[in-house]
């Protein structure tokens, strides 16, 4: 297999990896928490670098997807250690704020109050690894492909 179609593969997988949180949120109703958000941006990323390397390949943009990739795992096993409570996860949506941290504005402030998906908690799981092990395990094995394809050129 030429060089290239190894990074074409790792981007095909950070796209369906984010066509696969997309499903769970909008077809199965689990709605993200904001370390499943950050999880994401990372795989656009690298599914843009896979895209471009279409019209420009260059060692740059496989670099770039490997990051990518590299990036979001990192944020999964952050993820992940925030749910099994290895370490503590943002005050937004691990429970450290509390009532005492807001304003008298911000609790008097119906509109913007929306529930909080909790970052702490393991909404799903297969084979014992919550969706943001998985997305760690998947998110470092593609960024092992990118570098693949980038020691290969």
């Amino acid at each position: 297999m030429r060089p290239i179609y190894w990074a074409y593969l790792a981007a095909a997988g950070s796209a369906g990896l984010l066509l696969g949180a997309l499903f769970f949120q909008y077809v199965l109703g689990m709605a993200p928490c904001q370390l499943c958000i950050w999880q994401r941006w990372p795989h656009l990323a690298a599914a843009g670098a896979g895209a471009l390397l279409w019209l420009i390949p260059t060692p740059a943009l496989v670099l770039l997807g490997a990051l990518a990739a590299a990036t979001s795992g990192g944020i999964g096993l952050y993820h992940a250690g925030v749910e099994q409570g290895w370490f503590e996860g943002p005050s937004a949506c691990s429970g450290g704020a509390g009532i005492m941290d807001q304003s008298v504005d911000d609790l008097l402030n119906f509109e913007q109050a929306a529930p909080v998906v909790r970052c702490d908690e393991i909404p799903w799981e297969f084979l014992g690894v919550s969706m943001a092990g998985w997305n760690a395990v998947l998110s470092l094995g593609l960024a092992a492909v990118w570098l693949l394809a980038l020691r290969r050129r």
